[in-house]
């Protein structure tokens, strides 16, 4: 008998809730964790073109470290669509004020940049302290690894 190759569908997944904790957790280290467990690579039924990835929960975001320099040598930049609308934001500003914002950057860097990646991306819930309002989903704590 021949054997077949194994497509996902999307009303046979089954969504599962994840909370990680990103206090004292590197940056680069967690988003790509967490990018993976969106896409759902770390399921046997990993199938490229279906979202058949997870919630993730990201608390504690104001707590993450970025190693070295890069808090005031990595720059984010965004541009208004006007001329010399170029604003470029350091880091560690960023950290300081919008922490959520810097995680949720570091995780969309690591998904795809089409409509699948948009999909996935909203799965990602991240908040600056140890509160989410996530409760009723029952979330799985989720330790990432790293040094």
């Amino acid at each position: 008998m021949q054997q077949r190759t194994f497509m996902a569908k999307e009303a046979e997944l089954e969504k599962q809730w994840y909370v990680v904790d990103a206090a004292g957790q590197r940056l680069g280290r967690l988003a790509s964790q967490v990018a993976s467990i969106l896409r759902g690579k770390h399921k046997p039924t990993y199938t490229p073109h279906i979202d058949n990835g997870d919630f993730v929960i990201i608390v504690n975001a104001d707590k993450v470290v970025l190693t070295g320099n890069k808090l005031k040598d990595k720059i984010y930049y965004r541009h208004s669509q006007y001329p010399g609308g170029l604003k470029a934001v350091p880091a560690g500003d960023l950290l300081a004020k919008h922490p959520v914002k810097l995680v949720e950057l570091a995780v969309w860097g690591m998904l795809p940049h089409n409509a699948l990646g948009r999909r996935q991306f909203r799965k990602l819930k991240a908040y600056a302290g140890p509160e989410h309002p996530h409760a009723a989903q029952q979330p799985i704590p989720l330790a990432v690894e790293g040094r």
